[in-house]
This record gives structure tokens, C-alpha cells and sequence, in this order.
């Protein structure tokens, strides 16, 4: 059986926490590359509080992107996909499927009501 030490993981996870400007989007289809997800976004939270690494459910370590009530919506529609990404390097960092596709209108605040995970599991 493989491992990978915490350390070796963590490392990995740090991407995320040493993003230099990050922001999460609200996006209506998967984005694969930083410009489709800024090009689907329906509204964002510039600087997302990024958690500390920390062991996982199950196995493994993770990161969470904390809850927030102050983001904004820019562009009516039905968000489907979290997509994380480092505008100051134009990279994307993670997308993550939102758990119920939700319908935004523009000009509302955008809110994140669940931690999102963004985790690594041990090696098997």
C-alpha cells in the first residue's frame, strides 16, 4: 500500500492558501481553463477565506473554503459550479459541482451557506 505523508499533502494543499488573488466563482457549466470560468461566472467573492490544512474525513488532509454572506451576483441564471481561481496568475485552481444547481439574480448578494472541501485523499 502507498503513502504519502501529511507534510507531502499539505504541500499540495498550500496552492490553494498561497493563491495571490484569489477568487471564487459562481459559474453556470464546469469550467475547464481560468477564462471559461470567468466567461460562465454569474458572480464571485474576491478573497475567500481559505482554512488551514487539516486531516480529512475518512483519510487524508483538506482545505475548506469558509462560509460567506458578501459576494456578488453580476449576471442572472442557475449556478451549477464552484470554480476557484488565482486572477493575479489568470490559473484555475479547482472547480467543485454545486450540491443543488440555484437560480441567482443580478445585483443580490452571493452566499456560500456549506463549507466547500477541497481535499486529497490518502494514497491506496
Amino acid at each position: 500500500m502507498a503513502f504519502f505523508a501529511d507534510a507531502v499533502l499539505d504541500a499540495a494543499l498550500q496552492v490553494f492558501r498561497d493563491a495571490t488573488t484569489p477568487i471564487l466563482h459562481l459559474c453556470s457549466s464546469d469550467p475547464a481553463t481560468y477564462a471559461a470560468a470567468v466567461t460562465a461566472s454569474l458572480g464571485n467573492k474576491a478573497a475567500p477565506t481559505i482554512t488551514a490544512q487539516a486531516d480529512r474525513a475518512g483519510s487524508g488532509r483538506k482545505v475548506e473554503v469558509s462560509t460567506f454572506t458578501n459576494g456578488s451576483v453580476t449576471a442572472s441564471g442557475t449556478g451549477s459550479y464552484w470554480a476557484l481561481v488565482d486572477a493575479n496568475d489568470s490559473r484555475l485552481l479547482a472547480t467543485v459541482a454545486v450540491p443543488a444547481a440555484q437560480a441567482v439574480t443580478s445585483g443580490n448578494d452571493l452566499k456560500l451557506t456549506s463549507a466547500i472541501v477541497l481535499g486529497l485523499a490518502d494514497a491506496a
